[in-house]
């Protein structure tokens, strides 16, 4: 959702987040974009078969099996990816994966991170998960761009999770490590066929298009 007219905060958000994504691409200075989305498991009331067709067929009746949270993070001019599923999204969760994203990138001077306004997107943290030099380390490490509110569609991450939910997440999964196998075979698969993130919106079309969303004079 596209906030009312005349958001300047808005504005000054989003003219920043299409900055960093229409910079030429720099090892050094990679551009991640995160984001993270609960997800449901589910599990059989009975045991699926293949019919005679060869038609896999479930019941339509289904358990709930909690939620667990899956965490992407994109390199869009790169199609890389680092994805996770856990127990939960809370504060904790963050820390860790960005631990992990920071790893993933061990030669970069300063990784910059694409994300949204989420209460537990805060470098701060990293000193309630890790000590003090390692979480300073974390802290060094990225450079955070915050996409505004009501403009979650600006977080390139949002499309590479939509695309691994209808590929990898549209079946039934009754416990998160059914979900990490599936994940795992599906990174792997990707890797041999990973594409960039074409991202065509830049900051003249966002001045022309949503023209209505600018200050006047």
């Amino acid at each position: 959702m596209i906030p009312p007219d005349e958001n300047a905060d808005f504005v000054c958000q989003m003219e920043q987040v299409l900055d960093v994504y229409h910079r030429p691409y720099d090892p050094l200075h990679p551009v991640v974009c995160i984001d993270e989305s609960p997800t449901q498991l589910i599990g059989e009331t009975r045991r699926p078969y293949i019919d005679q067709h060869g038609v896999k067929r479930e019941d339509y009746e289904y358990k709930r099996e909690g939620v667990a949270s899956i965490f992407m993070a994109v390199e869009p001019l790169t199609g890389d990816q680092v994805v996770e599923a856990r127990d939960s999204h809370t504060a904790k969760d963050y820390a860790i994966f960005m631990e992990k994203v920071a790893a993933k990138y061990p030669e970069a001077t300063t990784i910059i991170i694409v994300q949204d306004n989420l209460s537990t997107h805060k470098a701060s943290e990293f000193y309630q998960c890790f000590p003090p030099e390692k979480a300073k380390t974390l802290v060094d490490k990225f450079r955070f761009v915050y996409t505004p509110k009501h403009g979650s569609w600006l977080n390139m991450a949002e499309i590479a999770l939509n695309v691994l939910m209808k590929q990898c997440l549209n079946r039934r999964m009754p416990d998160k490590a059914t979900m990490e196998e599936q994940i795992e075979a599906w990174l792997k698969d990707k890797d041999t066929k990973k594409k960039p993130i074409d991202w065509q919106f830049d900051i003249t079309d966002a001045r022309a298009k949503l023209k209505r969303l600018y200050p006047k004079f």
